[in-house]
């Protein structure tokens, strides 16, 4: 294993983003080439396979990785990989994309150019299937299932650089790392396992619980937030690292934590969402991910445990990341403490839960929530979010 950490996913990190001093000439090119727009999902993986966080990926794939990974789960040599990474074309733009050309891909929101491609092949695809086999469902009221059905009618594989990392760097440069950087961190810190914890929200008690789990098991704790971009409602990410700060500051043990983060854009995929987040999280150098109750869920798709269960269907060794797996954690009123619904014996009535809902129409009406659910720290951030939002 490479200084002590586990390898990344395929053998080596596999990294594209040009070198500062080479970028701004691939930026000129670029402006010279036809172009590919990019969807805000499309641009986020491009990042992902820049920075090397979707090793062994060098660009979006071809023909024969899709289907197989549609298919399989596994990539046409047999890694184990969940989730097709794509870019999508119109007809009409397939039509004039010839294998071997370099092509610009550029941000469709910013109008930011990102990267260049080269055309490997172009291939028509099955919508309703790939949703059906990734998502486990196709219904378009899944946030996940609307992008895909959004995407153009062709799929365009190729290998890629880039040479943008969309400012995200500059925005959180306390906290943007890419693997190499992790990887570098940990083996300084002298970890050698390292706990990843996935969050795209605020942290309440049953999180910083499972965290503590991790920090318990492993060396170290990577807190992990996604800054990419969310589904509507969802809290934008200054306002949750201002959370995260605040637990950091006061509720965890400084030499044995971390927090780091990335910009991929959410998929809500459950099961499938879950064992990328571990392949990638293995590349960062983490060698157990927390995997909780509807691990990267929405809405009512999948079963509470369901991600936990879709890791048992690896062969050992095919995701060195593995799962930290833990039930449904809350405070219990009986227990007079932290507990989850494997160890607790107590009626419902003694616990301490509260919907997303109920909290947000709480914070907003300015009434505190109990000190069970969330610490006073990130309670105060969160009302002041809410309240701003009426106002």
């Amino acid at each position: 294993m490479l200084s002590g950490l586990v390898p990344p996913h395929g053998g080596k990190l596999t990294p594209v983003l040009l070198p500062e001093a080479e970028r701004a000439d691939a930026l000129a090119k670029a402006k010279t080439l036809p172009v590919i727009r990019m969807s805000s999902r499309e641009t986020s993986d491009l990042l992902m396979i820049g920075m090397g966080a979707f090793s062994p990926l060098t660009g979006f794939m071809n023909k024969a990785d899709y289907e197989s990974v549609v298919n399989t789960k596994h990539k046409a040599n047999g890694l184990a990989w969940p989730i097709p990474i794509t870019l999508s074309v119109t007809k009409d733009q397939a039509a004039d994309l010839k294998e071997g050309r370099e092509v610009a891909l550029v941000d469709d929101e910013t109008d930011t150019y990102v990267g260049i491609l080269t055309v490997e092949d172009k291939y028509a695809y099955d919508k309703t299937k790939e949703c059906k086999e990734v998502f486990f469902t196709d219904d378009t009221e899944h946030p996940g299932v609307q992008k895909v059905m959004a995407q153009g009618e062709v799929n365009v594989g190729g290998s890629v650089v880039t040479f943008s990392q969309m400012g995200y760097d500059e925005k959180y440069p306390k906290y943007y790392a890419m693997p190499a950087e992790t990887r570098a961190l940990f083996t300084e810190k002298g970890w050698k396992t390292v706990a990843a914890f996935q969050t795209r929200n605020p942290l309440h008690r049953s999180h910083e619980f499972l965290c503590k789990i991790g920090n318990e098991v492993c060396d170290g704790l990577l807190i992990h937030p996604i800054v990419g971009k969310l589904k509507p409602g969802d809290i934008p990410a200054e306002t949750r690292i201002e959370c995260y700060e605040a637990l950091l500051e006061n509720y965890f043990n400084p030499k044995n934590v971390v927090m780091r983060v990335y910009p991929m854009e959410m998929r809500y995929a459950g099961p499938s969402e879950g064992i990328l987040h571990a392949i990638f999280r293995q590349n960062f150098g983490c060698s157990h991910i927390l995997v909780g109750r509807d691990h990267a869920g929405v809405g009512s798709y999948y079963g509470a445990y369901d991600a936990q269960q879709l890791f048992d269907q690896f062969k050992p060794g095919e995701i060195i990341c593995q799962p930290i797996k833990v039930t449904s954690s809350f405070f219990c009123k009986k227990c007079d403490g932290m507990t989850t619904e494997k160890t607790c014996a107590h009626d419902s009535s003694e616990h301490v839960n509260i919907s997303g809902t109920k909290l947000r129409a709480m914070l907003g009406a300015g009434e505190m929530p109990p000190l069970a659910f969330s610490r006073p720290e990130v309670l105060k951030i969160l009302m002041r979010y809410y309240q701003s939002l009426d106002k």
